[in-house]
C-alpha cells in the first residue's frame, strides 16, 4: 500500500487537533513500515550525526532518506567545519578560548539568535567532534590560514578555526560505497586533494609553493593507487565516514524514502509517514533534510526575487519538505529570506560557486551601469546580501566579473589551466564574453562603454597604489585568502591591461537555504508563541541556522548542521 497525502486527508483524522499540533491518520490507517526510539529524516551531515549519536547512546535509529543516495549536500561540499576550540584546532596550537569565541559569534550574529543557542553551539561542538572520532573512522586536519570571515572583530582569528575530513579509504564502506551521493566538483583524476589545496593550486603556474601543492596532490594520488584505495576528501569522506559509523552500529539508512507527513499521537510527534508506511518513533523524530533551494513556489514566497531553483549546488533533493511538514504542524519558521549566498556563474551544466575567481588580484566585478559597487573578495555571503540590497534602484543582477589574459595566464579558473580556451558553451550560453577592448566587450554584455573603461581605468590607478580606497578591497585579512602572494604591493589588487577581455556572468548562487523550522537550545522544534512540540527536533538547514543572517567562518553551515544533530539526539536520550 502506498501512503499519500490524499490518503491521510481521507482518513477523516487529518484535520483533527491534539495539545494544539494537528494530527495525522491514525496508526490505523497506516501500514507500519518500522518502530524504533528514533526516526531521522535526512542522511546529510546533520542526520547522519544525529543518528549516530542516539545509536551510541543505546537508542535504536533508523534513518530515512529521500534520494537514491546518502549524504545530501555535505556530501557534494567542501565540508569545511567550522566549530571553535575543538580539538583539532587545540592540538594544532591554535589560540582559540571559549571567551574569544563567544565574543565572535556574538559580534558575527549579532541580535539575530538567542544566546542559548549560540552557547548550546560552542559547548557542545567541541565534544562533537570528539564523540565522532572516537566513533567513526573520520579525522580531520586544521585549514591553516583560512581566516574567519571577520577577524577584526572581537575574538576573530586570522588564521582560522576551520577544519576539514582526513583522506577516508572509500573501500571501507563496502557496497555501500555505490550509494554515496557524487560531489559538486569532482577531484582530477589521480589527485588527491583536500580543501585548502585549492587556493594554492590555483596558483600552481606562477607559484613555488602553489606547484608544490599540486605535486603533492599527484603524489597523494599515486599512493593511494599503489596501495589500492579509493581516496575520498571533503564533502565525500566526511558522508563516507559517517556512514561507516552508522554500518558499525547497526543502524539502517533507508534510501528512496521521502517523507510525506509527521505523525502525531497523543499530541506528540511520534513518527514519520513515507510512501512505505509508516515509521513510529517511540523517543522523537530529528528532521535533518535540508533546506528548500529547489522548491521554486517557497523561494518564490519568500525570497527576494530575481531568485529561482537554478542556481543553487545545493542537493537536488532539497524541497522543503521536513520544513513544510513542520509547519503543518504549527512550527514557527524564522531567516526564510535568507541562504548560504555566494556568487556564481550559470555555466550551462550547473551553477558554479566563485570562490578564488573573484578574489585573485586582475578582477573586477561591474553591475549593470558598468560599475563597481562591491569589495570583491568580501565574505561570499556579504557580496550577495550587497547585489539584493542595491538592484532595485541600481541593478546589480546579473554583474559581471571582469578579467584580463594577464588574469588567464596567470590562474586556473574553475577547472580551466591558465591558457587554456574557455568551453566553447560557456560563450554559446551567455556565461562568458570575450572581446578584444573594452568597448567591445561592454557591447557583448549590455553595459555603457564610457562607464566600463572609466570604472577600469580608476580600479587600475587603485590596484598600482595597493590600496582599494573605494571599497577596502584588501583591508580584511580574509580578502588575502584567495591571493597571489607574488603580487606587489597588494596580493588581491592588480590592474587589468592585457587584451583580450573577459566578463564573466555573476548570479546569485548558493550553497542552500538557510531558513527553517525554528529551534531551541536543545534542537526541539518551536511554535510561533515559543512553546515545544513534543517529540519534534530539527538540524542542519531544515532548522533555522544559528549564524543568524552572517557567516562567521568556512564551515558554518556544516559544523553547526553536526552539533545541533549531535544535541538533538543526546537530548532526547536524556544525557544533555
Amino acid at each position: 500500500m502506498s501512503v499519500t497525502r490524499r490518503h491521510l486527508l481521507a482518513s477523516g483524522a487529518g484535520l483533527a487537533v491534539a495539545a494544539g499540533v494537528q494530527q495525522g491518520a491514525s496508526a490505523a490507517d497506516l501500514p507500519t513500515a518500522g518502530t524504533c526510539d528514533v526516526v531521522v529524516i535526512g542522511s546529510g551531515a546533520a542526520g547522519m550525526t544525529a543518528a549516530l549519536t542516539a545509536a551510541k547512546q543505546g537508542l535504536s535509529v533508523v534513518v530515512l532518506e529521500k534520494a537514491p543516495t546518502f549524504g545530501g549536500s555535505a556530501a557534494r561540499s567542501g565540508a569545511g567545519i567550522w566549530i571553535p576550540n575543538n580539538p583539532v584546532l587545540l592540538a594544532a596550537g591554535v589560540p582559540d578560548t571559549p571567551a574569544k569565541a563567544a565574543a565572535y559569534l556574538a559580534a558575527v550574529v549579532g541580535p539575530d539568535v538567542p544566546v542559548a543557542r549560540q552557547q548550546a553551539f560552542l559547548t557542545q561542538g567541541p565534544a562533537m567532534i570528539s564523540f565522532v572520532m572516537a566513533n567513526s573512522p573520520l579525522r580531520f586536519r586544521w585549514m591553516e590560514g583560512y581566516s574567519d570571515y571577520y577577524p577584526e572583530l572581537p575574538g576573530g582569528l586570522p588564521n582560522g578555526r576551520s577544519i576539514e575530513p582526513d583522506q577516508l579509504d572509500g573501500k571501507i564502506l563496502g557496497a555501500e560505497l555505490a550509494h554515496l551521493n557524487p560531489p559538486y566538483l569532482a577531484v582530477p583524476a589521480g589527485l588527491v586533494v583536500f580543501s585548502a589545496d585549492y587556493k594554492w593550486l590555483a596558483l600552481s603556474a606562477v607559484s613555488v609553493k602553489g606547484a608544490a601543492v599540486a605535486a603533492e596532490c599527484l603524489a597523494r594520488g599515486t599512493k593511494a593507487a599503489l596501495l589500492g584505495q579509493t581516496p575520498l576528501t571533503m564533502g565525500q569522506s566526511l558522508a563516507a565516514g559517517l556512514r561507516k559509523g552508522l554500518l558499525d552500529a547497526g543502524v539502517p539508512v533507508r534510501l528512496n524514502t521521502p517523507l510525506t507527513e509527521l505523525y502525531v499521537e497523543n499530541g506528540t510527534v511520534a513518527g514519520a509517514v513515507t510512501p512505505a508506511g509508516l515509521y513510529r518513533a517511540r523517543r522523537g523524530v530529528i528532521v535533518g533534510s535540508g533546506g528548500f533551494e529547489h522548491n521554486a513556489a517557497m523561494r518564490a514566497q519568500y525570497q527576494r526575487q530575481p531568485i529561482g531553483t537554478a542556481w543553487t549546488v545545493g542537493a537536488k533533493e532539497n524541497t522543503g519538505d521536513g520544513i513544510r511538514a513542520g509547519q503543518r504542524l504549527g512550527a514557527d519558521v524564522a531567516l526564510m529570506d535568507d541562504a548560504w549566498w555566494g556568487p556564481a556563474i550559470p555555466l550551462p551544466d550547473e551553477p558554479y560557486f566563485c570562490l578564488a575567481e573573484r578574489t585573485l588580484p586582475g578582477g573586477l566585478i561591474v553591475n549593470a551601469a558598468g560599475r563597481r559597487y562591491v569589495n570583491e573578495a568580501a565574505p561570499y555571503s556579504d557580496v550577495v546580501h550587497t547585489m539584493y540590497d542595491r538592484d532595485p534602484t541600481d541593478p546589480d543582477i546579473p554583474s559581471w566579473l571582469v578579467v584580463d589574459q594577464n588574469y588567464r595566464n596567470r590562474y586556473l579558473f574553475k577547472d580551466v589551466a591558465p591558457t587554456f580556451v574557455l568551453p566553447d558553451d560557456w560563450y554559446s550560453s551567455g556565461a562568458a564574453h570575450k572581446a578584444w577592448t573594452l568597448d567591445a566587450l561592454a557591447t557583448s554584455i549590455g553595459v555603457p562603454g564610457a562607464a566600463l573603461r572609466a570604472t577600469v581605468d580608476r580600479f587600475n590607478s587603485l590596484a598600482l597604489k595597493g590600496d582599494d580606497a573605494d571599497f577596502g578591497r584588501g583591508d580584511s585579512a580574509y580578502d588575502h585568502y584567495y591571493t597571489d602572494p607574488g603580487v606587489f604591493p597588494d596580493s588581491c589588487l592588480a590592474p587589468l591591461w592585457l587584451p583580450p577581455y573577459y566578463a564573466f556572468r555573476i548570479v546569485p548562487g548558493d550553497l542552500g537555504t538557510k531558513g527553517g523550522l525554528r529551534t531551541d537550545a536543545r534542537a526541539r522544534v518551536l511554535r510561533p508563541d515559543g512553546s515545544v512540540i513534543p517529540g519534534l527536533y530539527a538540524a542542519g538547514n531544515a532548522s533555522a541556522a544559528v549564524m543568524g543572517h552572517s557567516y562567521a567562518g568556512a564551515g558554518s553551515t556544516i559544523g553547526p548542521a553536526m552539533t545541533f544533530g549531535y544535541i538533538a539526539a543526546r537530548d532526547i536520550a536524556g544525557v544533555l
